[in-house]
Formats: C-alpha cells, sequence, structure tokens
C-alpha cells in the first residue's frame, strides 16, 4: 500500500488543529474505498467532552460526502513512539469497516502499520 498521499493529507490537516488546551495536533486521513483521501484534525472544547478526535472529524467528513467504506487510515502526531487512534476513534471506524490497516506515525518518520481488529478484538456491534 502507498501511504505517502494518506501520510501527506493528515500531516497537511494536522496543521490546521485546534489544540491550545492539550498542545498536542493530530492529523488523520482515510482512504475511502473509491479512492478518494478524506482528511480530519483534532478540534478543542473549553469542555472536554465536546472535543473531537482528527480520525473521527475524518470519518465524519466522509460520511457528509456519501463516503462511507474506509479501506486504511494513517494518524499523524508528534509522539513517540506514534500514537495510536483512541478507544472512540476506534469504534467509529469500527462502525464503517470489519478491519482496515492504520498506520501511526509521526513528524521523524516512525511507523507503525497494526489491523483495527488488532486494536479493538471484540468491537461493539449489533448483528441486525
Amino acid at each position: 500500500m502507498d501511504w505517502e498521499p494518506l501520510i501527506a493529507a493528515a500531516t497537511a490537516a494536522r496543521a490546521n488543529s485546534y489544540s491550545p488546551y492539550s498542545h498536542f495536533p493530530v492529523g488523520a486521513a482515510l482512504l475511502m474505498e473509491d479512492g478518494t483521501i478524506v482528511a480530519g484534525t483534532n478540534v478543542e472544547n473549553t469542555i472536554p467532552a465536546l472535543a473531537v478526535c482528527a480520525e473521527r472529524t475524518a470519518m465524519v467528513a466522509a460520511v457528509a460526502s456519501g463516503r462511507r467504506r474506509p479501506v486504511a487510515v494513517a494518524v499523524v502526531t508528534d509522539a513517540s513512539p506514534p500514537a495510536r487512534p483512541c478507544g472512540l476513534c476506534r469504534q467509529m471506524l469500527a462502525e464503517f469497516a470489519d478491519d482496515l490497516p492504520v498506520l501511526a506515525c509521526n513528524l521523524q518518520g516512525d511507523r507503525e502499520e497494526v489491523r483495527l481488529s488488532d486494536l479493538l478484538p471484540q468491537r461493539f456491534k449489533l448483528d441486525w
């Protein structure tokens, strides 16, 4: 898989982060089933419960544009080791994909590829 376009999109989104409280900007980019890349960034709020993560803003933007099938996600932070999606983001992604590759990377070029199913092995799922 060519991760470079996703990393570039996530890095660009990270530059738009609104993170005055944590000082932890995050960018995420989803590769959708149709080949489109949809990016998002974290947006914080004085009330922490109202903050939203980069992975979730990307997924919401994808759904708003009519796309619901991600096939990969890249997350860019400045953390070492690279930060993986939080539990809320894992469940949000799992809502739309049974499994997908997740690339966590940082600005220093460190990369860690894992599967969503490994990060969230027993996800909550309604079987209709």
